[in-house]
């Protein structure tokens, strides 16, 4: 199975790479048209009385040229089709009263964990990548009454005080918005998320409103595909809000299974609120345009779908397991997925590479080959991968060949934030905002992972500087002290 998995990635790379450079195809067909011009043109001025002098060579450059005009046609329709905007975002500033230290939050859970997780706990936090002090909600009464109605709290404090903000950023009026999109892994009250937003913001009786569960860390990419597709068939000249986030108190797990412990030791409170537009006008006050999202689904794989799992644990009590096998399934999704994408961002030289190093191991059975790994940062400027965890972070830098710069977003983002599921993507995004990185032209790879197993990414370009001075986000007040020295 393995072997057959690794030759599917290979076809897919090389079909993919072909339909991705077609153009090569046409500079031999246009060569052969203009070798035999002389004939077609005099074939042209005889067809009415000589049409049975037409040969088979004229006739096939004649259906060449006509096969390249009409390629050429539809590459041109497919370059001016609708273009998908991304007005403005913002992620929710968390207010310094859920700010906690370490030592507060030891103290917290030494009150409901035996002394050895109590210390597993611990072990788990300081080797996390996370800084002393992180954001959470419901830790003043801890363990909460009711998990349901902390869950739900905590759920309004992020939507409410990100998309709050976005409006105030884009002075778009709620009633111009035709689409919601909620994700949210593990917390899905009746009504809907969506259903809250469309309640307090008024929205108007045709809104296109979507609630994603269950979906993971990734979700938040999965939204944005969404978002793009409704944008492009659906709705015409209107927004996409999309609101991206995850409810931690409404899944705390109060037992004493290790490998359902990890998301409390890691998880934290946070959420982004981001505004998508179809519409043309809107081009010139947007930051970025939305180039590709690709989504990458191994849920076909009984160990990929297990892998990050809710479920109880032997008292009943439930909690999400997370696998030893995270890392390596983590690893093939991302494999898998930047096979797709590879054709469609790298330069020729890089995909020369790869390809030839893919036919001299597998076609030519070489041995001493190594598996080519494409230079990524010759097809973008800036990274914004997911803070799942200093293991997750420290795995993508080693294989993606990055620096620490480049790492830099997303280490600081959970140095700060913790792991805010699939919102901390738009939080290295506005690390980079902040440090005035984003420069017009730049291209942003964002990636998610989450549970299913999926691996997602999406591609933007920067439509214009943006300055630091004018933009105000979750990491203006305190973007000077960045970066900090992470202990190993």
């Amino acid at each position: 199975m393995a072997a057959y998995n690794k030759l599917k990635l290979s076809v897919k790379y090389i079909s993919s790479y072909l339909m991705s450079r077609a153009y090569l195809f046409i500079i031999p067909i246009l060569f052969s048209a203009a070798t035999q011009y002389p004939n077609i043109q005099k074939t042209a001025a005889d067809c009415h009385g000589h049409l049975h002098d037409l040969n088979l060579p004229t006739i096939f450059c004649m259906f060449l040229t006509l096969t390249t005009a009409i390629y050429l046609m539809f590459i041109n329709l497919i370059n001016h089709r609708t273009k998908i905007f991304l007005v403005d975002y913002a992620c929710y500033n968390p207010e310094k009263s859920f700010l906690y230290s370490r030592e507060t939050l030891y103290r917290t859970v030494e009150s409901v964990l035996s002394p050895e997780n109590t210390s597993f706990f611990k072990k788990v936090v300081e080797r996390s990548g996370m800084g002393e002090n992180t954001f959470a909600y419901g830790f003043d009464n801890f363990p909460p009454k009711s998990t349901f109605e902390c869950g739900r709290g905590e759920a309004e404090t992020v939507i409410f005080g990100a998309v709050d903000a976005l409006l105030a950023k884009t002075a778009v009026e709620p009633a111009e918005i035709g689409v919601v999109i909620v994700n949210i892994s593990a917390f899905n009250p009746l009504p809907s998320l969506s259903a809250m937003i469309v309640n307090r913001y008024k929205l108007r009786e045709d809104v296109l409103s979507y609630n994603l569960g269950g979906m993971g860390c990734s979700a938040g990419v999965i939204a944005v595909d969404l978002a793009k597709r409704l944008l492009l068939q659906a709705q015409r000249r209107s927004y996409a809000l999309i609101m991206s986030l995850e409810s931690v108190t409404g899944n705390y797990y109060i037992g004493e299974d290790r490998s359902k412990l990890l998301a409390n030791c890691l998880f934290r409170m946070g959420g982004a609120a981001i505004l998508l537009s179809n519409k043309s006008s809107d081009r010139w006050r947007s930051k970025y345009e939305l180039l590709h999202t690709l989504r990458t689904h191994h849920g076909a794989d009984d160990r990929a779908y297990r892998c990050v799992y809710q479920e109880e644990d032997s008292d009943g009590k439930l909690g999400i397991t997370i696998s030893k096998d995270l890392m390596s399934i983590a690893g093939e999704a991302l494999k898998s997925n930047i096979t797709s994408l590879g054709p469609l961002v790298l330069p020729f030289s890089e995909k020369f590479l790869f390809i030839a190093t893919l036919v001299a191991r597998k076609v030519l059975k070489m041995k001493g080959v190594s598996p080519y790994v494409p230079n990524f940062k010759l097809a973008f400027e800036h990274f914004c991968i997911h803070a799942g965890g200093k293991a997750v972070l420290d795995a993508m830098e080693e294989n993606l060949k990055l620096t620490k710069r480049d790492m830099e977003p997303s280490r600081m983002t959970l140095y700060r934030f913790g792991n805010t599921s699939s919102s901390s993507v738009w939080y290295q995004l506005a690390y980079l905002e902040a440090k005035g990185r984003i420069k017009r032209g730049d291209r942003v790879w964002m990636i998610g992972f989450g549970s299913g197993f999926k691996c997602n990414s999406g591609v933007w370009r920067a439509l214009s500087i943006v300055d630091p001075a004018e933009e105000r986000n979750a990491w203006t007040d305190v973007i000077q002290q960045f970066p900090v020295e992470i202990c190993a």
